[in-house]
C-alpha cells in the first residue's frame, strides 16, 4: 500500500509511516501530556521509583524512526544472509515483534532480531518510571538504533572505510548539540543504549585502518555509555549481553501459562536436538561437524533441524516443534559464540547443552544465573568431544531421569524472564519480570554503581559482571512496570 503523503514520503510502505509517526513523538511532550500520571505515581508510590527514575532523550528522528525505511537498501546483506526473503521491511509490524506467524495466532511473531532497539524503544515507553526532567532521572536511555545506523557501514561498500564515523554524529549531538548539559552532568555514565546485534560488530579502533564492523563503542566520546546488546565482548567494560527476542510474545498470563503447560506435558522421546546450519566440510574439525556426526549415526536418538540459509529466522514452528520433543539442545558456538537458538530451547523447555563459557555462562549473567548453571544445563567442553573422542550421546544418557525432569523444570522456570512480551499486555502480566524488565533493572543496577564510583573518584568502568547474579531470585516486579 502506498502512503498518501508521496510529497513527503515518496513510496514508503503504510505500515512504515505509522511506525514514524508514533516514534517521532517527542518523549518530553508524551511525558507532558500525561505528567500529571507521572506525578501522581511518584507521590504515592516515592519508594517504588526511588533509584529507578529513567529520562528518554528526545534524539532527532534521523537516529531512529527514520532509519526504519532504510533496511531494504543493502543487498549484500540478504546475499550475506543466503535468504529467500528480499525485505525487512514486513517484520516491522507490531513495534518490531513482526507478524504474527498465522492469522489465528495470539502470541506467536516472526521476530527478526535486527529490530531489538525498535522493540525495547517500544516497551520503555510503558516504563512506569519515565520522567519528564533528566534532573530527576537515575538513567538516561539514549534511542539510537545503533545496528540500523550501522548498515551502510556494514553493508555499502561505498562506506566500508567510513565506518569510524558510526556513532560520531550522535556523539556531537550528546556533548555539543541539545541540552549537552544532560551529559556532562555525569560524563555520559548514567547514558543506556540498546543494540540489536554483537558487540564484536562495533568494537573497531577508530584510529586504525577499518576491519569488519564499526567504531561506536571504541569512540572516546561515548566510551562512558552503556549498551544493552544481544552478545557482548570477552572483556565488556561498556556492554552487557541480554537475551535476543525469541518469536513469544504473550500479552496475558493465561497465554504464558498455557504455553508453559504445554512444554511441561510434551512427551520427549529424542535424547537431543541440534538446530543450526549444514555440516561444514573441509577445514578443520570442529564442534558443528562432531555433532552432525553423532546425529547421522544415531538418528533414533538425535534429530537435525536444518537452518541453513535463514530459513528458521521467521518460522518459529520450523525448530520449536522438534525442539519440544527433545531433552536436550545442543548448543555450540557458530560465527559468534552465542546462539539465539539457546533461548528457543529454554522456551520449549529443552535443556541447554553448551560447549564453551562464552556461548553463555560469560554473557547472560543477569537473565541466567551463573551460581544456577548446574541446575539447568550441561556443559562439555568442546575440546573433549572434538579431539578426546567423548561423545556427547553417553554423557547425556548418563544423566538420571530424575536430575532430568528437575532441570527441565529449572529451564520452564527460567522461561517467563528470557521472553520480551507483548507491549500492551495485561496488568496481571506486568506484574512478573519478563527479559525486558530484567535487562532495565541490571542496568539501574550498572549505573548506580558506575555513578558511585565515578563521585568517589574511582573508575566506573572497571565493574565487569559484579552483579549478574545481584536480586536474581522473584520474578514480581513489585509493580515497577
Amino acid at each position: 500500500m502506498k502512503t498518501i503523503f508521496p510529497i513527503l514520503f515518496g513510496h514508503m510502505p503504510f505500515p512504515i509511516l505509522l511506525l514514524l509517526l508514533f516514534l517521532s513523538w517527542e518523549p518530553s511532550a508524551v511525558a507532558a501530556r500525561s505528567g500529571h500520571k507521572a506525578i501522581a505515581i511518584g507521590a504515592a508510590n516515592r519508594s517504588q521509583c526511588a533509584g529507578r527514575r529513567i529520562y528518554v532523550r528526545d534524539l532527532p528522528s534521523g537516529f531512529n524512526a527514520d532509519l526504519l525505511a532504510t533496511c531494504d537498501d543493502f543487498p549484500i546483506l540478504f546475499e550475506l544472509r543466503e535468504s529467500q526473503e528480499k525485505s525487512l521491511l514486513p517484520f516491522l509490524a507490531n513495534h518490531g515483534l513482526g507478524p504474527l506467524t498465522y492469522n489465528r495466532s495470539r502470541s506467536w511473531y516472526r521476530t527478526e532480531p535486527l529490530f531489538f532497539e525498535l522493540l525495547f524503544h517500544r516497551r520503555l515507553r510503558e516504563y512506569s518510571c519515565l520522567v519528564a526532567d533528566p534532573v530527576h532521572a537515575d538513567a538516561v536511555f539514549v534511542p539510537y538504533y545503533t545496528a540500523l545506523a550501522a548498515l551502510p557501514y556494514l553493508y555499502s561498500p561505498t562506506n566500508w572505510n567510513d565506518s569510524a564515523l558510526h556513532g560520531r554524529d550522535l556523539a556531537d549531538w550528546l556533548l555539543r548539540g541539545d541540552r549537552p548539559a544532560i551529559w556532562s552532568r555525569r560524563g555520559g555514565h548514567d547514558h543506556f543504549v540498546a543494540v540489536a546485534g554483537s558487540a564484536w560488530d562495533f568494537d573497531n579502533d577508530p584510529d586504525q585502518p577499518p576491519l569488519w564492523g564499526t567504531a561506536f563503542l571504541g569512540l572516546p566520546e561515548l566510551y562512558n555509555l552503556t549498551a544493552i546488546a544481544l552478545e557482548s565482548r570477552a572483556w565488556p567494560l561498556q556492554e552487557h549481553a541480554v537475551p535476543p527476542p525469541t518469536s513469544f510474545h504473550p500479552a496475558t498470563v493465561a497465554r504464558l501459562e498455557a504455553w508453559l503447560t504445554r512444554t511441561r506435558r510434551s512427551r520427549r522421546p529424542l535424547l537431543m536436538l541440534f538446530a543450526g546450519g549444514a555440516a561444514p566440510t573441509g577445514g578443520r574439525p570442529n564442534i558443528a561437524s562432531s555433532i552432525h556426526a553423532e546425529c547421522d549415526l544415531r538418528p533414533d536418538l538425535c534429530e537435525l533441524v536444518d537452518c541453513s540459509k535463514g530459513s528458521c529466522v521467521h518460522e518459529p514452528a520450523r525448530f520449536m516443534r522438534p525442539m519440544l520433543r527433545a531433552r536436550f539442545c545442543l548448543q555450540p558456538p557458530s560465527e559468534t559464540p552465542t546462539r539465539r537458538s539457546t533461548f528457543d530451547g529454554i522456551l520449549a523447555g529443552c535443556i541447554p547443552v553448551f560447549f564453551e563459557e562464552a556461548s553463555a555462562e560469560r554473557q547472560f549473567g543477569w537473565h541466567l544465573p551463573r551460581r544456577r548453571y548446574d541446575d539447568f544445563s550441561v556443559t562439555i567442553p568442546k575440546e573433549e568431544v572434538v579431539f578426546g573422542g567423548r561423545r556427547i550421546v553417553d554423557v547425556l544418557q548418563a544423566i538420571p531421569p530424575a536430575r532430568v525432569l528437575r532441570m527441565r523444570e529449572a529451564v520452564l522456570e527460567l522461561a517467563p524472564t528470557v521472553i520480551y512480551r507483548r507491549h500492551g499486555s495485561s496488568a496481571a502480566l506486568r506484574a512478573r519480570k519478563d527479559a525486558f524488565d530484567i535487562a532495565v533493572d541490571g542496568v539501574l543496577r550498572r549505573i548506580r554503581r558506575r555513578v558511585r564510583e565515578m563521585e568517589q573518584g574511582k573508575d566506573p568502568l572497571l565493574l565487569v559482571d559484579e552483579d549478574d547474579d545481584e536480586t536474581w531470585t522473584s520474578t514480581s516486579t513489585d509493580g515497577h512496570q
